[in-house]
């Protein structure tokens, strides 16, 4: 062999050096060797090479044998879905439901009875319906804080515009008004709300009306109804009784006034029993 056809073998039976060179790799398809059906199948469709493969595959082996609870489907009844519901740790009874409710705050009993009822039915596991009841709680204690800050506001304004009204004459006549008030109308009647949420105790138009009224009794011109004046029935009863007293002259036939007693007693019970017009 010459030396320069030994120079050329030599070459050709060369290692090739690192980086001279790339080695393509060769990308398979490990669906390939499956049935269409399998290989269609969308479980497999996020599943890109053996490994994972091999991970699903211990994943699923590890839960054989797990507690499952299968889901009802459309057709499922009543006490399908009470079984699923006891599973998921539903109480046995609406009694078992125990709400964390803050030991200042007055509980309404009752009310939390028929929640507890009504959560059971719907199958609400315990920390479900203590989230409900603490829910409300907040937001009705939100609700009254907004309404309490709402009447003091009110109250303020209506304050000031009666003030800026009356001058030097204010005080006076909303004592006169609340005289008025705490002799004729009952107990908290000025803290009742009005159609708009305004307490009637807070409504200026109200507080005017009530001092204009202790004006007019103050100067005896209150106006009275027109027509005929009539009793209410125990005003009637109470006539009816001293007329028929024991000893008086609707008893005695010879009395002189007898006839008028008894027409007189005829007369009120005619009242009394007479539709109003």
């Amino acid at each position: 062999m010459s030396s320069e056809n030994q120079e050329v073998a030599a070459t050709e039976q060369a290692p090739a050096l690192s980086g001279d060179t790339t080695t393509p790799t060769e990308t398979t398809d490990w669906k390939a060797s499956l049935s269409d059906e399998v290989r269609a199948d969308k479980s497999l469709e996020n599943i890109n090479d053996i490994e994972s493969l091999a991970k699903s595959y211990v994943h699923a082996q590890k839960l054989v044998g797990a507690d499952k609870i299968p889901v009802p489907n459309k057709h499922a009844t009543e006490d399908d879905w009470n079984a699923v519901y006891s599973r998921l740790g539903r109480p046995e009874t609406a009694d078992g439901y125990k709400f964390n409710l803050p030991e200042d705050q007055k509980v309404d009993e009752e009310g939390l009875k028929v929640f507890a009822d009504h959560a059971h039915k719907l199958g609400l596991l315990p920390n479900q319906a203590d989230g409900l009841v603490k829910f409300y709680n907040e937001m009705q204690a939100n609700q009254l804080q907004e309404a309490d800050t709402a009447a003091l506001a009110g109250r303020q304004k209506a304050m000031d515009d009666l003030q800026t009204e009356w001058g030097p004459a204010y005080k006076q006549k909303l004592e006169q008004a609340n005289n008025v008030v705490s002799s004729v109308f009952p107990k908290g009647f000025m803290s009742m709300n009005l159609e708009d949420g305004t307490k009637i105790g807070d409504h200026p138009s109200v507080i005017k009306a009530f001092a204009d009224l202790a004006s007019k009794m103050g100067e005896d011109k209150i106006p009275q109804a027109e027509g005929p004046t009539y009793l209410t029935p125990k005003q009637i009863d109470k006539e009816i009784a001293t007329i028929q007293a024991e000893g008086s002259s609707y008893w005695d036939k010879n009395h002189p006034n007898h006839a008028a007693a008894v027409e007189e007693v005829k007369a009120l019970f005619e009242q009394k029993h007479a539709k109003p017009e």
